[in-house]
């Protein structure tokens, strides 16, 4: 009986991980699945590799729910499913363990803009490969929600709605001057924060339009944005998660 467990790779582990797994010698299949791909495609494909039937239904959920498309490793002795930082460009199946695919898209020096906001605090990085080169942060006027009620809750709210647009109204300025710059050789652009707030920041700032088809999921459980955290998040940006099916110890 399988049992699986989910873990993530930063990017030097991650590679570190594939050179270990290239030198398996046990029979196995590689099969890289590009993202968008339609479900029974992902299916047929998954059904063609010596998966147990039981174990199939976890493996195709897992893949099809990829934003980044996956890579299986199926072998005796190793059995992984990888969801890539990044998105897998082709689809081909190997005869073997193959990381090479894999190991390109971790070695490769994509530029990539993180745009961190909740209310009242932001943070802007360029990134080249996973080193910041340009960042930005700063703070903002925002005042908490008023809790009482009555016409002095309508005039706090106006206030602090105004506030609140005058706040990402700012960063929208900075945005633009940090970005303009390198809005044709970026490759990718993440955001991280309140979901909310971002999304309010997206309607104010139409400067962020032309980066929508090179937008990545965004990170959601971050904390309030200050420059240690866009250290981490651009650790987190290139993390791989992986899920490993194992054979489960019985009595």
């Amino acid at each position: 009986m399988l049992a699986s467990r989910r873990f993530k790779l930063g990017r030097l582990k991650m590679l570190s991980f594939l050179d270990v797994l290239e030198q398996a010698s046990d029979e196995a299949v590689s099969l890289y699945l590009p993202p968008g791909l339609p479900l029974q495609e992902i299916e047929g494909l998954i059904n063609r590799l010596p998966i147990p039937a039981i174990t199939i239904p976890d493996v195709v959920r897992v893949a099809a729910d990829s934003y980044s498309g996956s890579v299986i490793f199926w072998g005796e002795s190793r059995k992984y499913l990888v969801i890539p930082p990044f998105p897998a460009k082709d689809k081909f199946v190997s005869p073997n363990y193959d990381p090479e695919p894999l190991r390109s898209i971790l070695n490769q020096d994509f530029t990539i803009a993180l745009v961190l906001v909740r209310l009242g605090a932001y943070s802007i990085g360029i990134c080249r490969s996973d080193e910041i080169t340009l960042s930005k942060t700063g703070t903002g006027l925002v005042h908490a929600r008023h809790k009482k009620g009555g016409s002095s809750q309508q005039r706090f709210q106006r206030r602090r709605d105004n506030q609140v647009h005058h706040f990402l109204s700012r960063v929208c300025g900075h945005l633009q001057e940090y970005l303009e710059p390198h809005r044709l050789s970026l490759d990718y652009l993440v955001y991280g924060g309140s979901r909310t707030t971002l999304e309010e920041l997206r309607k104010l700032c139409p400067f962020l339009r032309q980066f929508e088809d090179r937008t990545l999921p965004p990170l959601l459980d971050i904390p309030k944005p200050r420059a240690v955290v866009l250290k981490s998040a651009v650790s987190e940006i290139w993390a791989s998660s992986i899920t490993e099916w194992y054979e489960e110890a019985t009595d």
